[in-house]
């Protein structure tokens, strides 16, 4: 399977439905009273964690989700079906952001982790729900609470309490294969590695876990070649581990790597380099002399940073270096590094809305907004006083004032929700 670490997604809740408008139609009771059943709620947009998954390739090429709408209320006092939710199944580890500002909505970071995104739209009231003594035959329901509507980014940023960092073909597949139960693919050339392969270790009737990140290249913070995909998945990890070719089989300076690696982390988020380091000084098993590894230790010695001498293929140093591991994960904090939310949606309520004035698409003139709605379900407009009331609403709320900008003229008509008037002045 591919790996896909980001996708970029627009999601929508579910519409309420609408209110209906219904009286009692039985034998031998004329006029019976408003009996119009409340529309259901729209359906929620839920993200839930999966265990089960590690890549977001499920969101690749489907970019639209949509939670379903409530059913529209019916006579009889029937209630309209709720919608259903919509889940979203993510992988541990993924941090959800608002698309445009980039801003932290939530971290899928604990198992089992549950988190209502948006919320499906409330279901409009019945007519029902409207008489009063002096309007018995309310003619008006209540629609529906439109849906919501949002784009987000899903980063998959990989969670492990050890990140092994290096360049290309320095053998950090090899390590990880022979330290824990992973089996990564392992092959002699540049960009082996294009998602991170997660390895437990057991050791000292203790556990953790340990991955071998994306490789990495000089201009990576810039977001050059694998750049930015690597350093996502380091932001996560607890322990650095640098591996370096000690034997410069391909004439690479590990000194040089090293320091290349921690300018890109510097570069991209300086709180990188707080994390405690640590070198694998790899490939000793084909090292003509120690010249390299006695570099090495001098050079990281006053950033005491430790330099442990390995060899992938052979085994050497691998249990002084996971001793050493494991000790520096016991003196360190268990809870995994959480992004705190940084954006909340606007969900403000329908009521605080201002009234809105537009043509729609059926060319008509449409005034819309929550004081529209209260007002039209307690005011009898087949009574005079109920009419001039809502004649003086309009103007008090300025709605003709917009009418007459966006060119409104005799005759036209206008709709507000269920209801169309003729315009004249």
């Amino acid at each position: 399977m591919i790996f896909v670490d980001q996708a970029k997604v627009n999601i929508q809740s579910g519409k309420g439905g609408d209110g209906c408008v219904s009286f009692r139609r039985e034998k031998y009771i004329p006029n019976g009273g408003p009996d119009g059943g409340d529309g259901g709620k729209g359906g929620d947009v839920i993200l839930e964690v999966d265990e089960n998954m590690n890549t977001l390739f499920d969101y690749r090429h489907v970019k639209h989700y949509k939670a379903q709408n409530g059913q529209p209320g019916m006579g009889s006092n029937c209630h309209g079906k709720n919608g259903e939710d919509l889940i979203l199944k993510l992988p541990k580890g993924t941090v959800v952001k608002e698309a445009e500002t980039g801003k932290v909505i939530c971290d899928m970071t604990k198992e089992n982790s549950r988190v209502v995104l948006l919320n499906g739209g409330r279901g409009g009231k019945g007519n029902q729900h409207f008489a009063t003594p002096t309007m018995q035959i309310p003619k008006y329901a209540q629609p529906g609470q439109k849906a919501k509507e949002l784009w987000v980014t899903f980063e998959l940023k990989s969670i492990a309490d050890v990140g092994l960092v290096g360049f290309p073909n320095v053998g950090k597949s090899t390590l990880l294969s022979r330290v824990s139960n992973a089996k990564p693919k392992i092959a002699n050339y540049h960009f082996t590695t294009l998602n991170p392969n997660l390895g437990v270790v057991e050791l000292y009737g203790d556990s953790f876990v340990i991955a071998d990140i994306p490789g990495i290249i000089e201009g990576a913070s810039e977001g050059i070649g694998l750049g930015h995909e690597f350093l996502k998945h380091v932001e996560r990890t607890k322990v650095l581990l640098h591996v370096v070719d000690v034997a410069s089989t391909e004439g690479r300076n590990p000194i040089e790597d090293i320091e290349l690696i921690l300018n890109e982390l510097k570069a991209y988020n300086p709180k990188l380099l707080d994390k405690p380091q640590i070198i694998a000084a790899n490939k000793i098993d084909a090292m003509f002399d120690e010249e390299n590894l006695i570099a090495l230790q001098e050079h990281f010695k006053p950033q005491n940073i430790d330099v442990l001498p390995i060899s992938g293929v052979t085994g050497a140093g691998m249990k002084e270096l996971l001793t050493q591991l494991h000790k520096m994960l016991q003196d360190l904090p268990k809870e995994t590094f959480e992004y705190a939310p940084e954006f909340t949606f606007d969900d403000t309520p329908e009521y605080e809305e201002p009234i809105q004035v537009f043509i729609n698409e059926d060319g008509n003139y449409a005034v819309e907004g929550r004081k529209i709605e209260r007002m039209l379900g307690y005011t009898n407009l087949e009574d005079e006083k109920g009419f001039m009331f809502f004649q003086n609403f309009l103007k008090e709320n300025n709605i003709l004032d917009k009418l007459e900008e966006l060119g409104i003229e005799e005759g036209d008509t206008v709709v507000m929700y269920n209801l169309q008037f003729d315009y004249y002045k």
